[in-house]
């Protein structure tokens, strides 16, 4: 079943491949492949190894930037120095305090809709009398709302066994 995925990404690649004409020798320079090496012995001196058993294909990937000559060196992003001890700590006690703000207030919430919910038989609204459709309809609503608020509080406490002890 494997082999089906890999279809469509490989298709394209050994059509790329079979276009290819013969271009001579083929050479691994570190992480270069070049053919301009004129002979064997100045790939040898610059450590090149040749490429045997079919054509090479290199596709280059677009340098983010716009136009960035050779010349230059890449843009990177600044890197943050990682925080010390103090400040990973005091995130992590805002975090959990957080986190258990959120689960007082989803746990309520899931009081305040079991309660509604009644096991199942919710008390009748006043336009539900003579619409039983849209009583059935509030009852399955109620029900879903208890399935999603009781997995954010899943996901809540697993949130919270993450984060490092106090």
């Amino acid at each position: 079943m494997k082999h089906v995925f890999a279809l469509p990404l490989m298709l394209p690649l050994v059509l790329m491949a079979s276009g290819a004409q013969a271009q001579g020798n083929v050479y691994r320079c570190g992480n270069e492949y070049t053919n301009s090496v004129k002979d064997a012995k100045e790939a040898q001196a610059r450590g090149c190894k040749l490429v045997e058993g079919g054509n090479v294909t290199v596709i280059q990937t677009p340098r983010q930037g716009g136009n960035s000559g050779a010349g230059q060196a890449p843009v990177r992003a600044p890197v943050a120095p990682p925080p010390d001890n103090a400040e990973q700590r005091a995130r992590d006690s805002d975090t959990r305090m957080i986190l258990e703000s959120e689960l007082r207030k989803a746990e309520a919430r899931q009081t305040d809709l079991l309660r509604e919910y009644n096991n199942g038989e919710p008390e009748k609204m006043g336009s539900e009398a003579r619409n039983y459709q849209k009583y059935l309809d509030r009852v399955a609503e109620l029900k879903a709302a208890i399935a999603r608020n009781d997995s954010d509080i899943a996901g809540i406490k697993r949130e919270l066994a993450r984060l490092p002890a106090r």
